[in-house]
């Protein structure tokens, strides 16, 4: 089932903060966003030896029948929790720059990671869903998609300062701080991580730029490889590394059939009103969004589907074709698919990716 050695892997887990979870379906097992569904994923994933939790900062839903994303917590005082809650795994937190002050920011994530015992990190999201953040008076039609990257540029070397120096002066177009001070610290050294998403050039260069990881997309293996190896190569032109990470749902039974029955299934209570609400959130023009919400499907992510030792070798196959560094777990059914995942997948990828 595992073959070849390689460098050491880093596996996670999509936290569900949101209701209805990464897949859009009437059909799927009920994921209600709240806390102890939480909290049972988390510990599940520090048992198992998952090496981070991460979750999401939402504010608005897309509707639906199931009103998709409706019901979300907010993202760092549930990671709070959830470090009081777990013992090892890494415990990352997301903040959206056009809603937190950097100073604000910068004192909830190290608090985050005084709680944790220096555990935090810090998912960046500079992109921002205009009827999510206009619903709170937070959008500003005259910044550009290039302007929300430079606001966000300023904003992390601003928190990165406060991470390290005793007194912060800054003077930008979009911030300013005189004598700024933080403290305490954090615990993590040389300090949190610091991950981002960015899949647009002017994204993926502040990615690159300014984070520890990256998580990249693609709808072919191609296109992943090839945006893994542009991270890296861009990342080298800067003298610095970067991990590029992708997302995973993942799709299990005892038999390989009765796996892709489930996705049938899934596939078949597709809640097309919050696909397509999704879809015209991300920009996908009202001409498309029929023909794009049909190939889209219920499905978020790359998924792979079998029994354990098929999907073991999907697993595999994707950190492997893609030349990732990392996965980010996704379940239909969390503590399920997490306890399958650690005694039957986990401790194989160890043993190839170390």
């Amino acid at each position: 089932m595992f073959h070849s050695p390689s460098k050491h892997k880093d596996f996670g887990v999509f936290l569900p903060v949101a209701n209805g979870g990464w897949i859009i379906s009437k059909t799927t097992p009920v994921l209600d966003g709240l806390y102890q569904t939480n909290k049972a994923a988390a510990v599940k994933a520090d048992e198992v030896g998952m090496d981070f939790v991460m979750s999401m900062g939402k504010f608005r839903g897309f509707g639906g029948e199931t009103d998709h994303w409706g019901t979300a917590l907010e993202s760092v005082t549930m990671m709070a929790g959830i470090a009081e809650a777990t013992r090892n795994v890494r415990i990352w937190a997301t903040i959206h720059p056009l809603l937190q002050n950097p100073a604000v920011a910068a004192k909830m994530i190290a608090t985050l990671d005084h709680i944790s015992g220096g555990r935090a990190g810090l998912n960046i999201v500079a992109g921002a869903y205009r009827g999510e953040f206009a619903q709170m008076g937070a959008w500003d039609d005259a910044l550009t998609h290039d302007d929300r990257y430079v606001l966000t540029e300023e904003w992390t070397r601003i928190v990165k300062r406060l991470w390290s120096e005793d007194s912060v002066d800054f003077d930008g177009r979009f911030f300013t701080m005189k004598d700024c001070q933080s403290k305490p610290k954090p615990l993590s050294k040389p300090r949190p991580e610091l991950i981002c998403a960015g899949m647009s050039d002017r994204g993926f260069q502040f990615s690159v730029r300014q984070a520890d990881v990256c998580f990249i997309g693609g709808r072919t293996p191609e296109e992943r490889r090839d945006a893994s190896r542009r991270a890296k190569i861009a990342a080298e032109g800067m003298g610095k590394t970067i991990k590029t990470y992708a997302m995973c749902t993942v799709v299990h039974a005892e038999s390989d059939a009765g796996a892709q029955a489930l996705v049938e299934r899934y596939k078949g209570g597709a809640d097309m009103g919050a696909i397509l609400a999704m879809l015209e959130s991300w920009g996908v023009p009202a001409e498309k969004l029929s023909t794009v919400a049909a190939q889209q499907g219920a499905f978020m992510t790359h998924t792979v589907v079998g029994s354990p030792a098929t999907c073991a070798e999907q697993v595999q196959a994707f950190v492997t074709d893609c030349e990732l560094d990392g996965l980010m777990l996704i379940f239909p059914d969390y503590v399920e698919g997490l306890s399958m995942f650690g005694s039957e997948i986990l401790p194989g990828l160890r043993s190839v990716f170390s």
